[in-house]
């Protein structure tokens, strides 16, 4: 049996889903341009708030780093881990995102308490 949860249409729209998820937590991400996605995958590049550059595989699996900059895919599996979502990815490998992403669940908490109150 195949792990095709998706086909090569819908990749596309599943990985732009991923993107506007983690957009502002994140300095850049976009789909890989020189890179086919497959009825199995598809590969997002990404730079982080330190300014790091990844090539991250989407698939049934989940996400995980395949390089360490765009359009590579010259890590191999057994290197890196999967990840269920963008953000426990993220979680592991930027600082900067835990900050930001913390923040604004602070701020959302904080949106939460004033409104319950008044």
């Amino acid at each position: 049996m195949s792990d095709q949860v998706l086909d090569k249409e819908t990749w596309p729209t599943e990985a732009e889903a991923a993107i506007n998820d983690i957009r502002k937590h994140v300095n850049f991400a976009q789909v890989a341009p020189k890179l086919k996605s497959t009825d199995q995958r598809i590969y997002i590049n990404i730079t982080t708030l330190e300014n790091s550059q990844y090539c991250i595989e989407m698939s049934a699996s989940g996400f995980r780093v395949v390089g360490r900059k765009y359009n590579d895919t010259s890590l191999s599996s057994i290197e890196n881990m999967n990840y269920e979502t963008p953000y426990a990815l993220l979680n592991s490998i930027s600082q900067k995102y835990r900050e930001s992403f913390g923040g604004e669940l602070m701020n959302k908490l904080l949106d939460l308490a004033k409104n319950s109150e008044g």
